[in-house]
């Protein structure tokens, strides 16, 4: 049972009030105005922010060590944070997640999926991704600490109504909590994780693979180009571990080029096809992307599909610019790779750039190559990453035919 025995009360300026009523999950250390002296409190504890009229106003929990210092939990009247309020957060997460889960589900199965999505179910800085039977905590505060057995307690109670077992879990964090990952409970293979996407098996390395070991939130995407796939051949840049080369495959694509600077990373992909039986040409192109591509743009090698799936570029606000210039460079460069009539997928994990700032940066980069476009589509979130909160966005992707 999660226990917050300690509160203190916090008041805001007047602009961060408005933005925690209207739904924003956290407060920084410099919208404070009245609260405790940090060696008083330790993270964990309850914030209690009232209005300059002493009336409650929102609730949520302490971290005294980041400068992001309350994660707001509810905002409205007075609640209390018990196990019914978390299981009732939990609750509702899973139900947005049933289409996940239906056996029905017109992509396949899923095995791996995320359970939590921190702010955007409610539960500002805890992510909880599942692999099989195997769960992958992430923290993002170090808040949760002092609660996450209990939480963790009614995540696997969830589960288990639901006819999903748990075998064991693993914690790993940002590298501002900065915790080496650990097992929190049962038993944790070194190897890594055999689960299902699209009906497609993968595997993840939940103690040491990047984020919790697989990047699930382009689950749909990847469905996406397996269906555009078939009888085109594929360069998908950026390409970690193969996600959407082995989509591409599974849709029938003629032959497959991978670009990734781990060479690991691009090891993985052989394995992922030869799991799935896809005996399709892979070559694998380690390297610095920009340059690989500029090289295949020198040899004048052409696709009929391009994929191309950076990390973000904007970690903070002053990487804005410079992040916009890479999302054109990157399509200017994909274009000279696009056969005629061939497509474009191109997407931006950054929350700092909006879908339409995306769209713009890669059809002037397009242009930039002297190729015309079509818009074929614009796609977002899958639906085990929702959206919660108006900053909550950040994944986008577009989709272009190229005359």
């Amino acid at each position: 049972m999660p226990s917050f025995p300690t509160r203190h009360a916090v008041r805001l300026t007047r602009d961060a009030l408005r933005q925690v009523r209207g739904g924003h999950p956290w407060v920084y250390d410099g919208s404070i105005t009245k609260g405790p002296a940090l060696a008083d409190t330790a993270a964990g504890d309850l914030a209690v922010v009232f209005d300059d009229k002493r009336r409650f106003a929102a609730i949520g929990l302490w971290d005294p060590s980041s400068p992001l210092r309350v994660r707001v939990l509810h905002v409205g009247s007075p609640t209390a944070i018990d196990d019914d309020f978390l299981g009732r957060r939990i609750d509702a997460a899973l139900e947005r997640r049933a289409s996940v889960l239906d056996p029905a589900r017109r992509e396949g199965p899923a095995t791996g999926w995320r359970v939590l999505h921190g702010e955007n179910d409610g539960l500002p800085g805890l992510v909880v991704d599942r692999y099989d039977t195997v769960l992958v905590v992430r923290l993002d505060t170090a808040a949760w600490l002092p609660h996450l057995g209990g939480m963790l307690d009614l995540v696997v109670a969830a589960l288990a109504d639901r006819g999903l077992p748990t075998d064991g879990i693993v914690v790993r964090s940002s590298r501002v909590v900065g915790l080496e990952p650990f097992l929190e409970r049962g038993t944790v293979p070194d190897a890594p994780v055999v689960f299902v996407e699209n009906g497609l098996v993968f595997t993840a390395d939940v103690w040491h693979g990047q984020k919790t070991g697989h990047f699930l939130d382009q689950r749909d995407n990847r469905a996406l180009v397996r269906s555009l796939a078939g009888g085109r051949t594929v360069l998908d840049v950026f390409s970690c571990t193969g996600g959407f080369s082995v989509h591409a495959a599974a849709g029938g694509a003629r032959s497959l080029t991978s670009i990734d600077l781990s060479r690991p990373a691009l090891e993985a992909v052989g394995r992922h096809l030869d799991r799935n039986d896809l005996d399709v040409p892979l070559t694998t192109l380690d390297g610095d992307a920009f340059e690989v591509m500029e090289r295949l743009a020198d040899e004048g090698r052409r696709f009929g599909l391009v994929i191309v799936d950076p990390p973000s570029f904007a970690s903070k606000a002053a990487d804005r610019d410079r992040a916009l210039r890479a999302y054109g460079r990157l399509a200017t460069l994909a274009a000279q790779l696009v056969e005629p009539g061939g497509l474009l997928l191109q997407a931006s994990c950054s929350s700092r750039i909006t879908g339409d700032e995306l769209e713009e940066r890669v059809l002037a980069g397009v242009a930039a190559a002297r190729r015309r476009a079509r818009h074929e589509g614009r796609t977002g979130h899958a639906v085990d990453h929702p959206v919660g909160f108006e900053h909550g966005a950040y994944l986008d992707a577009v989709l272009l035919r190229l005359d």
